[in-house]
This record gives structure tokens, sequence and C-alpha cells, in this order.
């Protein structure tokens, strides 16, 4: 809703995940969004929250707060891009179960949280609606870190702008987890040396998928929950790619970390195209990069905008071909792929 009000020459064209379609306790469908007054959203909010005023006070309040937030970076750049030609993916909460579960207590491995509240995040994504290439991403992760004495967590803020020569972020790429070279990491019967990469993936992933994972990175394969996280994993450096070859994640999931990927010489390509190329030995003049613009034909609903193909994330473009090479050849079936 405050995106609607800060760019509203982009309304008709931010989408994501959540409706603002409510439905009360009296069958009534009420369509919430940020009236011109403070006043005026508390009495909407109302009629949702079954006259809950305390409730609808406060939200209002948040949504009508002014909030300012200086990024030197990027104060100083121009995109020269018509409003007509953007487009913006919300998702409001990636990882809504561990929200809603609000488990708070878990331990990291390795950095990496399987479950908990520290895999929700807020994903902000922008992309051209011609070329369907995200552009710009902005991840939140509200319960980044928490307080062992007051209990109170805090919030981190991950942003990144890509975009034709341009290229920034808010990361320091040489402290947030730089990738070495593991081209040459071989044992001596010619594959890859044991751990050499990273990955993380869905404990939902298919068997054939996690054995091929788990051959090429031993002990380092990792499962997570949230495709956001999962993504927000491989952009600090935690793990070398994500990989999922399900259709169950969408474009309000990946189009945020796919533009600070790209920031970062990295990308989120289409898994099935990626892996179909290396089967035919085909070579691609451009990788298989998701797009943000095209819903899947004969898909209804939220289906219109699944990654159908699945997805390979990944932060260094010198490793991913050497990566990708082995994670095929250790696949059990290599027709497993859509």
């Amino acid at each position: 809703m405050t995106l609607e009000k800060s760019f509203q020459v982009w309304k008709k064209n931010i989408a994501g995940e959540e409706s603002n379609t409510f439905t009360n306790e009296l069958g009534e469908k009420i369509v919430v969004q940020i009236c011109q007054t403070e006043e005026e959203t508390a009495k909407l909010l109302q009629t949702v929250l079954d006259n809950n005023e305390a409730a609808a006070k406060a939200l209002a309040r948040a949504a009508h707060q002014d909030v300012e937030l200086s990024v030197p970076t990027v104060d100083n750049v121009i995109l020269n891009i018509p409003h007509s030609k953007i487009g913006m993916w919300v998702d409001p909460i990636d990882s809504t179960y561990q929200y809603i579960k609000g488990s708070a207590d878990i331990k990291a491995c390795n950095g990496i949280y399987s479950k908990g509240l520290q895999c929700v995040t807020i994903l902000i994504g922008v992309f051209l609606t011609d070329t369907g290439l995200p552009i710009m991403g902005v991840i939140n992760q509200p319960f980044a870190t928490r307080d062992k004495d007051t209990l109170r967590w805090k919030s981190h803020l991950y942003w990144g702008l890509s975009y034709m020569d341009i290229n920034i972020c808010s990361l320091d790429v040489s402290a947030s987890g730089g990738i070495k070279d593991k081209t040459n990491c071989s044992s001596e019967n010619g594959g890859a040396a044991k751990n050499s990469y990273s990955a993380v993936t869905s404990s939902a992933e298919t068997k054939d998928i996690l054995s091929s994972l788990s051959t090429v990175c031993g002990d380092n394969l990792h499962f997570a929950a949230g495709a956001g996280y999962k993504c927000l994993c491989v952009i600090l450096g935690l793990v070398d790619f994500y990989v999922f070859s399900e259709d169950t994640t969408f474009k309000w999931d990946c189009c945020a970390p796919h533009a600070i990927l790209k920031s970062l010489g990295g990308g989120i390509l289409d898994l099935s195209k990626y892996m179909e190329s290396i089967r035919k030995r085909k070579i691609f003049s451009e990788r298989p990069h998701l797009v943000y613009n095209v819903p899947v034909d004969g898909a209804v609903g939220a289906d219109m905008w699944a990654n159908v193909g699945g997805l390979v994330a990944y932060r260094s473009d010198k490793h991913l071909e050497h990566f990708m090479d082995l994670f095929f050849k250790k696949l059990p079936l290599q027709s497993e792929l859509h």
C-alpha cells in the first residue's frame, strides 16, 4: 500500500503475492488501501478488523508514517527509464509459515538457518516491462539478529542496482564472502573434490536432484526455508549456489534477489533451460535469466507467475559452468528436469 503512495506513477505496474481484498465476519468484501488521511485509513481498516479500533489506528499510523532512508551511494545515480517501462514485484512476507510459527531459538549451521524467523524476508524487486529483466532489488530481513539481553530483533537491509553499465549494491563485495577459485579443485579420479562447492536447496527437492547436489557439495549442502532467504544466502556468500527444480517459486520471490545478484556479477537462471543447453551442448549467446514480465501459458491465478522449470541462483559467473557441468554429470537420471 505504501509503495503505491510513494510511487503513484507505477501504481498499475505493482503486483505481488498478497491481495488487498479482505472479507470480514459479516461476509463483506473490503479493498484495503491508503486513504488521504490517517483517520480515513483507520476507519477503513476497522471494518476489516471487526471494529478493533486500537489495532486499526496502530496500523494506520504505521502506514502513514514518513520514513526517511538515505542511501548516499545512490544519491547521485540518475537512471533515465520511462515510468511506463518499470514494473515491480512485491512479497510483503516471504516464508509466511516461519513468520506464523515464530521460532526464535533456531541455531545456525555455517551461518545458515534451516528454519525460524531469520528465514523471513520482505522482497521488493523492480524490472523492465519490455525485457523482463530485473534492475533493482531490496531485501529486508526483519528478524536478522536478536539481542540476548533485551530479546529485541534487529533488521538487516540489502539492496542492489543493475542497469546497463551501472552495478552497485549495499554489500562490500570483498568482505561479503568472495568465492575462491574452485575450478581446479579435483579429486584423484577427476571429479570434484569433496566440499569444493556449497549449495542451499529445499527439503522438498526431488531425490535425484538431492543425490547430485550431495555428491558435488558433500557436507556443504544446506537446507533452508523461504526462497527469498535461500537467495539471500547466495548474496551473502554463505553458499555458492541455490538450486531448485520445482515450479513452486514465483516472480515475487526472485525479482529482488535477482537484481542484487546481477549487481554482484551473478544472477538467477531458468534451471531447465540451462540444463538443456548442457544436454545438447548448446551455447547460449546470453544465459537464460529468469524474466518477470511474461505469464505462464495456460496457467491461472498465482501459477501464472510461477518459475516453471526451476532455478539456479549464483553469485560467481566464473564458477557457474563448472558447477553445473558437475551437477549434470552426477544426476542419476539426466532427464530429471522438465
